[in-house]
Formats: C-alpha cells, structure tokens, sequence
C-alpha cells in the first residue's frame, strides 16, 4: 500500500529573493487515512519580516531556539523516505525542499516527485470559487487543523483535501479504475491534463497499470 507524503514549508520569502524556510511539516496519507506527522522549525539565520511575522506567528525570537535547519532536513527527508510528495501550490514548496537539501549537503530521494494540490483542484473542482487552500476547505468542510499559515495545520488540511480528491475519483471512475488504486502515478498524470481529456488519461494510466500488473504476475 502506497505512502504518500504531504509537505508544507513556511518561509521568510520567495526562494528567487533569498527566502529561507522557517518551518516545515510533513503528514503521512497511506490507506485513506492520515497515519504520521513531522513538524519542527528550523533555524538558518535568515530574518523574519514583520509581515511574514503577522502571516505565520513566527517570529525571529521563536526562531534563536529552533533545531539547525540542516538538522531537520535531514530528519524530514528520512521521515519522508521512499514517499512521493504532495503539496498544495507545490512548485513553492519543491522549490524550498530542493534549496533547503541541497544547503544540507543532503542527497535527493528520486522517490520525492512532487503532485500539486492545486494542479488537480483546478481539474477536478471547476465549481470551487478559487483554488485557495482555505477556500478549498470552507467549500468542503474539511476538519480544521489550527491557525492556517502553520506548517503542520497546512499540511493536515492539504492532507484531507488529497484524501477527499481520491475518494472522489474512486466514486467518479469506479468503473474505469476497476482495482487500480488511486495513487501518486494517476494523480501526477491527471495534475497536467486538460480538464477535458481527464478521463482518457485515466483510462491510459487504468490500461499501463494492468499491463504493469500483468507483468509482474509472469
């Protein structure tokens, strides 16, 4: 059964301007359900502005006293091993994770290929007024996770929102899909096809799946 990983950093800015991270969490999503989290702020040196402050709750005082960042990369990456990855505007968050490890002198796991929460929302929910992760929320009436613009409250709810997309292409294409699970492979897939072309992709992804399974089975 596939474990998949759902991440979220919180930053002193855009990693093109020098941004750092202050803080990451990683939620564990296998079987349907949530089954681990990692959270820790991480300190690099970096100053937090005063917006940034007002965004997060973070602080530069609350940051002196946080784990090195380079500490808790390497402990997310080994929380996180042999998982795909999933995160709700995810081009900013893998932009973080491949700075933050690289600054680590830490090697990339090839596992960690990144699907975008948001990719898939515009595909899946064109009735949704945006594609916010709260508006995502209120419009779902996902479980609350605390202040929003925490690393482990966003990745929670980012967490139920990817559960919610599976459940919700099970029901949609349970004839198509037959036994193929719903998994980071089809959700990759479908993140960049056009939302009229949603259900062929399904259908090719069904079709390698079971070539894959027959395969295996020889």
């Amino acid at each position: 059964m596939q474990t998949i990983a759902v991440i979220d950093f919180e930053t002193t800015g855009m990693a093109g301007n020098g941004g750092r991270a202050t803080e990451i969490a990683a939620v564990l999503v296998s079987g349907g359900t949530i089954v681990g989290s990692y959270q820790s702020l991480m300190r690099t040196g970096a100053f937090v502005p005063s917006f940034i402050e007002q965004l997060t709750g973070i602080s530069n005082e609350m940051l002196q006293d946080a784990p090195p960042a380079a500490q808790v990369m390497r402990e997310v990456l080994d929380f996180t091993r042999g998982c795909p990855v999933v995160a709700h505007n995810a081009s900013f968050d893998r932009s973080f994770w491949k700075t933050e490890a690289a600054l680590a002198d830490l090697p990339a796991d090839p596992a960690h290929e990144f699907v975008c929460t948001v990719l898939l929302s515009r595909r899946l929910y064109p009735e949704a007024p945006n594609c916010k992760l709260g508006t995502l929320a209120r419009f779902f009436d996902l479980p609350s996770a605390g202040r929003a613009h925490r690393a482990l409250a966003d990745a929670t709810v980012t967490a139920h929102l990817l559960l919610r997309m599976q459940r919700d292409l099970e029901r949609r294409y349970a004839d198509e899909l037959e036994d193929c699970p719903v998994d980071h492979a089809l959700l990759a897939r479908l993140q960049r096809a056009p939302m009229r072309a949603v259900s062929a992709q399904l259908r090719a992804h069904v079709r390698a799946w079971q070539h894959g399974r027959q395969l295996a089975l020889c």
